[in-house]
């Protein structure tokens, strides 16, 4: 069955066939013609997928980003942001990688960042003088910041599939996304200089304070998500569910700019992709215990074991395979299938299993905006129409400043975990 698992799934990815459908056929395919185990076992693991707490929390922030796009309040913040960066040269990239960071941190989906920082700052780049190529890139690989700034669904993903506490992991990710967001600002300023794009304005404490006084609500979600979480308040799901319940106080009693009709539509939307997450989240952890079944997972330890390499050649291995799956498979199905996997072998490495989880949702997340098949390209484009012979040159540079960033993160472990005692209170 070992060789059906590894062989189909390339073959049907070849052939175009979508990442859920490629699962679930290749499971039912060994299941049925390569194993004793009964046909029932299809629904039952794929309702045993779904059958984890922390996987509410999804749909929640996935509506809260929502919300906030429809609700005026990603506005708002992207006008604090500008008040803060407005004095800088290159105050209109840096407020879109700024906006890309806060916005994150709320809503916890790149696609959903994509879509609110893209339809803001896109034509206000293109306006200043930034080229097309850079600008589109810009969104895009800025937007993958979401994965490693808290709240962070691929984290989620990451601790529902290796049994790690998401707390932690949402703690260990905040430098790690600061010190990729870093290396994309110097970028960003160094390709202002030599463009001689200058739209900087004088700072304005006037500006900043109005922009405060309106930005204090959307602001507010994330004191109420993180003050709850790490205050022992609420887990994180809960503290999804309360920022719904913030998200839709604000933009419909405070601000008044959604109404009925627009509550539903972010509900309708959400529906439709937590159906579309949830169906892949199924057949994957369907994929991965039949990997696990068929001997699969242990001889991939066994082999990389057996080469008695130091342990930093190890994770520089695991580093190049997840970059390369992270090209093909989209975020959510590779955690889940491949965190299981590698964990062990990092364990016996005497890596962090927290540490080890930063590294593989960086390396994905890298994967997210790396052509040819990006998920953050694919809604770029779908909402901007730019051609992929112009984006992609663009989006060279971020992806290998974002590997020059991962080296760091994996090779000094403190960068992930030096923030855990101090949020966590031991």
């Amino acid at each position: 069955m070992g060789w059906v698992m590894a062989i189909m799934p390339l073959v049907l990815l070849l052939l175009g066939i979508p990442i859920f459908l490629l699962l679930l056929t290749t499971c039912i395919t060994a299941i049925v013609f390569f194993s004793k185990l009964p046909h029932t076992v299809v629904h039952q693991l794929m309702f045993d997928a779904l059958n984890k707490f922390p996987l509410i929390a999804v749909p929640f922030f996935i509506f809260t980003g929502d919300l906030m796009s429809r609700g005026g309040l990603s506005a708002r913040l992207m006008r604090w942001v500008a008040s803060m960066f407005g004095s800088f040269r290159a105050n209109l990239p840096l407020t879109s990688l700024g906006f890309a960071a806060v916005f994150g941190a709320i809503s916890g989906a790149t696609t959903a960042s994509v879509a609110a920082v893209g339809s803001i700052t896109y034509p206000r780049l293109l306006q200043a003088g930034y080229s097309e190529r850079f600008a589109s890139a810009l969104i895009v690989s800025e937007c993958a910041l979401d994965n490693l700034i808290p709240p962070s669904i691929a984290f989620i993903l990451y601790g529902i599939a290796t049994e790690t506490s998401v707390a932690h992991l949402f703690a260990a990710g905040i430098l790690p996304g600061l010190v990729l967001g870093g290396v994309f600002a110097v970028y960003i300023y160094v390709h202002s200089f030599k463009e001689d794009i200058d739209t900087r304005r004088a700072f304005s404490w006037s500006e900043f304070v109005a922009a405060s006084r309106e930005g204090i609500w959307p602001l507010g979600a994330i004191l109420v998500i993180f003050g709850g979480i790490y205050s022992g308040m609420f887990s994180p799901t809960e503290a999804a569910g309360v920022s719904c319940v913030y998200a839709i106080f604000v933009a419909m009693v405070i601000y008044r700019e959604v109404d009925l009709q627009g509550l539903f539509q972010s509900a309708a939307r959400t529906l439709f992709l937590t159906g579309t997450f949830f169906l892949i989240v199924s057949v994957a952890g369907m994929f991965g215990w039949l990997l696990t079944i068929s001997g699969a997972a242990g001889a991939v330890s066994n082999a990389m074991t057996t080469l008695h390499a130091p342990g930093w050649v190890i994770l520089l291995m695991m580093n190049v395979f997840l970059l390369f799956v992270g090209c093909f498979l989209d975020t959510g199905t590779a955690l889940l299938v491949l965190s299981p996997l590698l964990l062990p072998i990092a364990k016996q490495i005497g890596v962090n299993p927290i540490h080890f989880g930063v590294i593989v949702v960086m390396n994905l997340t890298i994967g997210g905006f790396h052509p040819p098949f990006g998920l953050n390209i694919f809604v770029f484009q779908a909402m901007f129409k730019t051609p992929s012979r112009v984006l992609y040159p663009g989006l060279i540079p971020f992806v290998a400043l974002a590997i020059f960033a991962l080296m760091l993160v994996t090779y000094i472990p403190a960068l992930s975990l030096v923030l855990l005692p101090y949020m966590l209170g031991h």
